[in-house]
């Protein structure tokens, strides 16, 4: 653990993981977004869009 290359390779890892999770975290709210085809208005209900959870 107190090896130089322990850390370089610890904080590179955490580095991609934290890449990855901001990528999909930006790509769900682009896809969310008011007026994509995957959206729909806030006050809908689930029978009035088809939609099902």
């Amino acid at each position: 653990m107190l090896e130089p290359d322990f850390w370089n390779r610890t904080l590179q890892n955490w580095q991609s993981e934290l890449l990855a999770v901001a990528s999909m975290a930006i790509l769900a709210i682009y896809l969310r977004q008011r007026g994509s085809s995957q959206s729909k208005p806030v006050g809908t209900s689930h029978a009035a869009t088809g939609v099902e959870g």
